[in-house]
């Protein structure tokens, strides 16, 4: 009768004797998930976040097992931060979902490719650029438990994707990062300003899907507050933004998870270079989806 209390974010202490971790940080520590109990834990974390906190609205799967769900799970690993601080209880309080593209080309592709156009960084003169024996990642699905909202948690979930490039050979990662809410117009200053300032090379081209592309350039250049528009960037880009992330080229509104996505291409080796504390600012996590 007592595990019918437990969070459906706590897993089995006992699951987790052999899984290799990747950081550690006082009660602490990142892995990835060697379950598909820890797989269920982190999904219910993410529905926790995206539905109970942020305001999307879950199909009738996630509805019904209260937890986030879509088929990318299947093919995904799920890098998980979990907290070890009660004893027999460990429970998974940040997550990211990680897609290889060795994976995806074996499967239905990448998720980001229902909003944008990835023809270009799929092509065989990417490959070249990013060097032999290097694939690309997509990242998506991030969210931190509020109550481990912290500089500590962030970096250690860093700290653990920054082993996984190295260990998986990957040269580029991507995802689709979140502004909160369907109405671009809300975000008309930070949105030109990664127009203006961010876009990714012409020779790159990643745009949103026509049936999808939201014009960025809501404010022209010369009539952008720079300092007005940084601000109003969320944390998460914030940081690609110090790593030097280019940004694709529209918006895409997501009804389902109530955001207003940007792609994002960042090259590994900055992330390898400088994942710390100085790399997200702590404050609520926004899906990277």
């Amino acid at each position: 009768m007592e595990n019918l209390t437990l969070s459906p974010t706590v897993v089995s202490a006992d699951m987790l004797t052999d899984a290799p971790v990747y950081a550690r940080s006082g009660a602490l520590d990142v892995r990835v998930a060697a379950s598909q109990a820890e797989v269920d834990a982190a999904q219910a974390l993410r529905y926790q976040i995206f539905y109970g906190e942020m305001g999307a609205e879950p199909d009738p799967r996630s509805l019904a097992e209260r937890r986030d769900i879509d088929d990318y799970d299947a093919i995904c690993d799920h890098l998980l931060v979990i907290d070890h601080s009660t004893p027999h209880s460990p429970e998974v309080v940040g997550t990211y979902r990680l897609l290889r593209q060795i994976t995806a080309q074996q499967h239905s592709g990448f998720y980001s490719a229902t909003e944008y156009d990835l023809d270009r960084i799929l092509s065989t003169t990417f490959q070249e650029r990013i060097g032999e024996g290097k694939q690309l990642l997509e990242l998506g699905r991030s969210c931190v438990a509020k109550e481990h909202r912290t500089a500590a948690t962030i970096t250690l979930l860093w700290q653990g994707i920054a082993s996984y490039l190295r260990q998986h050979s990957i040269g580029y990662m991507f995802g689709c990062a979140s502004f909160a809410g369907t109405d671009p117009s809300a975000h008309a200053l930070a949105l030109s300003y990664l127009y203006h300032n961010h876009l990714v090379p012409n020779d790159l081209g990643v745009t949103a899907l026509p049936n999808r592309f939201v014009d960025m350039n809501m404010v022209s250049a010369d009539k952008l507050d720079r300092k007005l528009a940084q601000r109003a960037l969320p944390p998460l880009i914030k940081g690609y933004l110090r790593l030097g992330c280019y940004v694709g080229n529209g918006a895409v509104v997501d009804p389902q998870f109530n955001t207003t996505d940007v792609f994002i291409l960042l090259p590994v080796e900055r992330i390898t270079r400088r994942y710390s504390s100085k790399f997200v600012e702590t404050a609520p996590q926004g899906p990277l989806h």
